[in-house]
Formats: C-alpha cells, structure tokens, sequence
C-alpha cells in the first residue's frame, strides 16, 4: 500500500449484457488508472454478475476518475478498508 493511501473494497454489480463489451474495453483499453490509483486484485462471482475489486488510491475522488471511465457497465458500491493486521492494532490499541 503506498504512503497515505487508502484501500477501498468495491463490488461492481455488472449491467445485463454488459460483461463482454466490458472484458473486450479492459483487454483493449486498459484499467484507466489515474495517477496514484493502483489496483490490487479482484474476484468474479461464479455466474459472472458480481465483482469484488480492491484498489488502493490516496483519496475517493482520483478513485472515482477511474470509475467514471467505467460508468455505463455497473453499479458501485465503495467502502474504504483497513487490512486486517491493521484493525488488530486499532483494536489492541496500538495505532
């Protein structure tokens, strides 16, 4: 994770139709990340609807930069994240 960044957990619930024209943009085009923004990894539900994706970006507006290059293909759902070694310190008291 870079300095002063944030990780965000985003699920994308995929429009119907939508999954192709989306992996043939991605595969053509890129992420589409802007500066500072650096995605982690995601994983894709079973039936390919849902996506649940990890980035790491210093602040929620460059983050939504990258997500209105993807507007059109699903619906958002942004929560920022701590890992879980750092909730065990904010929880033990140590951050």
């Amino acid at each position: 994770m870079m300095q002063n960044a944030m990780l965000y957990l985003i699920i994308e619930k995929f429009y119907p139709g939508k999954v192709k024209e989306l992996y043939q943009r991605l595969d053509t085009e890129g992420r589409f990340l802007p500066d500072g923004v650096t995605y982690v990894g995601s994983w894709i539900d079973e039936n390919i609807e849902t996506c649940y994706q990890v980035m790491d970006s210093p602040s929620r507006e460059k983050l939504q930069e990258w997500m209105d290059h993807w507007a059109g293909y699903c619906e958002w759902e942004v929560m920022p994240v701590i890992t879980s070694a750092q909730a065990k310190e904010k929880v033990l008291g140590r951050l």
